[in-house]
């Protein structure tokens, strides 16, 4: 394996320093370093940081791939600075078996842009009626430590409660998709203002709300670990934090989009604002970097939903739900969370690579850039600002609703255990 020579980047946003890998590990961190025969990437100015890690990805593979594939997702992964993602099971068919789980991870390890761990459905098809082979998930070559429904919530108490206990035996957790289905037949976006001045069906606040009072009332009684993902509102943030401040055993997710984007693009009528969770209220934007900023919302999760072209270029109401975000996840983050002040370059850490490794056990991810480590980092030019041109996008999908929009950062550098899968920008 090749050495690499990092020289004059910002680790964490800190002083400048060298960062030697050797192979699969970085060897040595300090100044003025050299190395015999390295290859040197000049750094001065850029900011290192540990690979990012995403805990709610879509890859649509099985079933969707017109939308997505585990190898064109794993490239717009390292495009955006990731070296770990979990894929959600909402595929086709839908990843509740062994067999599922593994045949996504393995297309993980083929693919070699990123390490992919699969997310297990919490009850067969996504029904809500039966739990699905969790523990049969679990000891499956996949390892399988998280699992959702999402895209659907799993609206029954009593399954609910059975999931967490049973993932409680292996130290596995439950990500909820908070979402009452009663409260919200029909709803097209955030019940409001703009809703009725729109005519448009209402997703309430409280739909969301009173899932997650439930589960994290679940999660104390059963002692187990319960994630909330995507989390969207104001409201919501005051019950995790209750929660938090009890001892509940709850972390919570937001999504970069819900950090920048109000419900008064609807306005528009433009489907790619179209999205599960809606976008909410400048209000709720603000309280949900707050809560970012001191630690109620433990992490940033893309929720990368990647859509076909005829699937977003219709009529608002036919439209599907959901925004790819893994390319300019980063960015997004640093405009409204760097930028303001709310966090510095090793909070963006903490929240993008820590703390979502922590949460999914992934191994090897989510760790210091330290002598010894693996070498997973992402290297980004901070002072790069320009407008998001999707046509360059790696996803297969382009639906996002940032086209056009000038956004801080780029990712030039992505390392994969020592190995570039991204050099200046672009994919080796």
């Amino acid at each position: 394996m090749s050495k690499i020579l990092i020289r004059g980047a910002k680790v964490l946003g800190g002083e400048p320093q060298d960062v030697l890998i050797d192979g699969e590990t970085v060897t040595r961190v300090g100044t003025g370093l050299s190395a015999d025969g390295a290859e040197v990437v000049e750094a001065g100015g850029k900011v290192l940081l540990p690979g990012l890690v995403d805990l709610h990805t879509h890859l649509r593979e099985p079933g969707r791939e017109d939308s997505e594939t585990v190898l064109t997702g794993t490239r717009a992964a390292a495009s955006g600075g990731y070296t770990s993602v979990f894929a959600m099971a909402n595929t086709f068919p839908v990843a509740d078996t062994a067999g599922v789980v593994e045949q996504v991870w393995r297309l993980g390890q083929e693919s070699g842009y990123c390490d992919v761990q699969p997310i297990g459905a919490v009850t067969v098809g996504l029904e809500g009626q039966k739990l699905a082979e969790l523990g049969a998930m679990h000891e499956s070559a996949a390892g399988v430590t998280v699992f959702s429904d999402d895209g659907k919530c799993v609206h029954d108490a009593v399954i609910m409660r059975r999931a967490l206990e049973y993932v409680k035996a292996f130290g596995g957790v439950v990500a909820q998709h908070a979402q009452e289905p009663r409260l919200t037949e029909g709803a097209q976006m955030n019940e409001g203002v703009v809703s009725a001045e729109l005519g448009l069906g209402g997703w309430p606040a409280v739909a969301e709300e009173s899932i997650i009072a439930r589960d994290v009332l679940l999660a104390e009684h059963v002692g187990s670990r319960v994630h909330i993902c995507h989390l969207s509102t104001a409201g919501s943030v005051e019950i995790v934090r209750w929660a938090k401040s009890r001892g509940i055993r709850v972390t919570a997710e937001v999504t970069p989009h819900h950090l920048l984007l109000t419900d008064e693009l609807v306005r528009s009528y433009n489907p790619v604002y179209k999205v599960n969770p809606p976008l909410r209220t400048e209000r709720d934007v603000m309280a949900l970097r707050e809560a970012l900023a001191d630690g109620t919302i433990d992490i940033v999760a893309t929720d990368h939903a990647p859509h076909p072209h005829e699937d977003k270029d219709c009529e608002w109401a036919a439209a599907a739900m959901g925004m790819v975000g893994l390319e300019t996840a980063l960015s997004v983050v640093q405009e409204t969370m760097v930028d303001t002040g709310l966090l510095d370059w090793a909070g963006v850490a903490d929240r993008m690579s820590f703390t979502p490794a922590r949460i999914g056990r992934a191994e090897g991810h989510g760790r210091p850039v330290s002598a010894g480590e693996p070498a997973n980092l992402v290297l980004v030019d901070t002072a790069y600002r320009g407008p998001v041109d999707p046509a360059g996008f790696a996803s297969r999908s382009r639906n996002t609703p940032y086209e056009g929009r000038e956004l801080p950062g780029r990712v030039t550098h992505t390392w994969l255990r020592g190995k570039a899968t991204l050099v200046d920008g672009k994919l080796t």
